[in-house]
């Protein structure tokens, strides 16, 4: 037997470090074509991004058949891919991670503008600016008004869609890498994975992406980003005990992280108000306290763990 799997209630570190080191090594390589290239303007990036996000599934796999971590015979259930039950509650915990990152993203935009980190265009003229320069002079097209409504018509869709991508990241951080911190504790490992998985994306963090910051500052706010919305990903998936609400989540949040440039009059700082930025910090941190005052962290069906034992929450 590994001996990662004698103590149930031990977190299997060897594992863990294996597990980082293999998906941060994994990302840098993907990136590594940027790097050499012309950064996020590479057109190679198009195709490596959606590659890189894969690298965490990748080292979930190679320490879940190669450490023989978690035990076999519970793989599925620890890694949260099957049983999917109680079906109720996974379902309605799928549809939530559907609609609701959405409506946070929004939020976020409308606290934006209240703190002064944004200056709102409703009528989407500088929109409508943007997309004549896009197209040759005399281009006809639709009012402005009608691609607003497609572009957030298409997010559910867009959701889906890009859960499909959001798998190769949720399997690995909040399939394999949680419940392997879990012993820790509910919020110690919440917060553990949401540093380890911003500090993963520092390959094209460093490029500008996300942000426009290519230093330690674009690293932190990404931190700060992937702390505060792991938070709520984390809890779907503890909440379930299933990946999938977790994924469509993930995939929701990426297909509306556009919205505050469609609603804004100039180009925003994004780590102030944009989709991991800190006004949407604030509003995830109130949501955390909701579900934290409501009991929801305490209230958690019983995971597989690195042993292939069921165990029920740990403290908070």
């Amino acid at each position: 037997m590994n001996d990662q799997t004698l103590n149930p209630r031990r977190v299997p570190w060897t594992a863990v470090i294996v597990f980082v080191a293999v998906s941060f090594v994994l990302s840098w390589l993907v990136a590594l074509p940027l790097w050499l290239g012309d950064g996020l303007a590479e057109p190679s990036s198009v195709f490596l991004l959606p590659v890189m996000m894969f690298t965490p599934a990748v080292a979930a796999l190679i320490v879940t058949f190669a450490m023989r971590v978690p035990a076999p015979g519970q793989r599925a259930r620890f890694l949260g891919l099957w049983p999917l039950r109680p079906a109720k509650r996974v379902i309605w915990l799928m549809v939530a991670g559907w609609l609701v990152p959405p409506l946070l993203v929004g939020l976020g935009v409308l606290l934006s503008a209240a703190l002064g980190f944004v200056q709102l265009d409703l009528t989407f003229s500088a929109l409508a600016a943007e997309l004549e320069k896009a197209v040759p002079a005399g281009t006809p097209q639709p009012p402005v008004q009608v691609v607003v409504f497609a572009q957030l018509a298409m997010i559910p869709v867009g959701a889906l869609f890009n859960s499909l991508f959001a798998f190769g990241e949720e399997l690995g951080w909040r399939g394999w890498l949680l419940p392997a911190l879990r012993p820790l504790g509910t919020w110690p490992a919440l917060i553990l994975s949401g540093v380890i998985w911003g500090v993963w994306h520092s390959p094209i963090i460093l490029l500008g992406y996300n942000f426009g910051r290519t230093d330690i500052t674009g690293i932190l706010f990404m931190i700060g980003g992937c702390v505060a919305w792991g938070v709520l990903l984390g809890w779907l998936r503890l909440r379930s005990a299933s990946v999938w609400p977790a994924v469509i989540a993930h995939g929701s949040l990426n297909a509306a992280a556009g919205l505050i440039l469609i609603v804004a009059a100039t180009q925003p700082d994004l780590a102030l108000a944009g989709p991991l930025g800190v006004a949407t910090w604030v509003v995830l941190a109130l949501v955390a306290v909701v579900l934290q005052l409501t009991g929801q962290f305490r209230a958690q069906p019983e995971l597989a763990d690195a042993s292939g034992r069921l165990l029920s929450a740990p403290r908070p």
